[in-house]
């Protein structure tokens, strides 16, 4: 089994890549998809949060309210730390659980959005950062997912910088550029990382 970390900034892309190695036969492990389960309605997960954050954080259906949540911990590093204290173990946890499910050939594809920030890399033999410039990312915030600027600019904010992320890869994805430059640079890192699963050791 070749355990992989990918990871990029928001708005660089990273889903697309993503969904195109799963397309060529990757395990994924999605933390953020697990990051939604575990504080679904009755897990001790959104307890915690309520506990922490307060009710307004909740819908009138009991579900959490992932906007409102957002704006709270995005302009507030403390507050924000203290929601991944809750989570991150928690996904973390569920994480394990569904790699020791995988074959012992598979290329296990763990998505992390917040890999660089929590120092997760030498968990993963191998990472891959998809990388586009803050230009970009904010162009794509902006004008693909309707997010207001100021909101853009503090997500961008609370995470990893650009150079500290392509510090910790041992791959790069370059998606600054259209949609169709994509699948040939994901398609040689899906032949790497099969050849480096015939042999997993971690070069760096």
């Amino acid at each position: 089994m070749l355990k992989v970390g990918l990871t990029g900034g928001i708005g660089a892309g990273k889903s697309e890549v993503s969904r195109l190695l799963v397309s060529y036969g990757a395990v994924l492990i999605d933390a953020d998809r697990i990051a939604r389960e575990v504080v679904e309605p009755g897990t001790p997960g959104l307890a915690a949060v309520v506990e922490t954050f307060g009710d307004g954080v909740l819908t009138g259906e009991g579900t959490l309210d992932r906007p409102k949540l957002g704006s709270i911990v995005f302009a507030d590093p403390e507050r924000l730390a203290a929601l991944n204290a809750i989570v991150h173990p928690l996904v973390g946890a569920r994480s394990a659980e569904l790699e020791s499910r995988a074959g012992s050939g598979d290329v296990v594809v763990h998505d992390v959005p917040l890999l660089t920030e929590n120092g997760l890399a030498p968990l993963y033999d191998f990472v891959v950062v998809v990388d586009a410039s803050p230009e970009t990312q904010l162009d794509r915030l902006v004008r693909l997912r309707g997010m207001a600027e100021p909101e853009a600019r503090a997500r961008m904010a609370a995470q990893a910088t650009r150079e500290n992320r392509l510090a910790v890869a041992d791959l790069v994805i370059d998606n600054d550029g259209p949609l169709d430059a994509l699948e040939p640079q994901v398609r040689k890192v899906w032949d790497e990382l099969e050849r480096r699963a015939e042999t997993p050791a971690r070069d760096s």
